[in-house]
């Protein structure tokens, strides 16, 4: 089992920029399809992005395509999501999560993922 930390939540204005980190508590989640999701209230947690384990290929949600940017250093075994143009639609628990899998599948879905992070709160106004 891994563990996964996420930082950097907060507040930010619509159309500001703002980052969140993951670091992972073992070096094996350097061969790991990793993404990051997000639940909205009283909405069902989503992919907003997902990198494969060599950090080549990445998907992203038709929503924050062009806004969002996610990367991987595998060297200190951390995860990143750099969020632009933000939207008051972006606000939303947003979940680091790792798959047993190098290759990410082409859509993810929730259980292909079987680690995951406590959250961090994005609130945008």
């Amino acid at each position: 089992h891994v563990q996964l930390v996420e930082s950097g939540g907060g507040s930010v204005q619509a159309g500001g920029s703002h980052r969140l980190s993951c670091v992972a508590s073992r070096d094996s989640v350097r061969y790991y399809c990793m993404g990051w999701f997000r639940q909205a209230p009283g909405k069902e947690r989503e992919a907003v992005a997902t990198i494969n384990a060599a950090g080549g290929t990445t998907y992203y949600s038709d929503s924050v395509k062009g806004r969002f940017t996610i990367s991987r250093h595998n060297a200190n075994n951390t995860l990143t999501l750099q969020l632009n143009s933000l939207k008051v639609e972006d606000t939303a628990m947003y979940y680091c999560a790792a798959a047993r899998q190098f290759l990410c599948p082409p859509k993810a879905a929730l259980s292909d993922f079987d680690n995951w992070g406590q959250g961090t709160q994005v609130t945008v106004s």
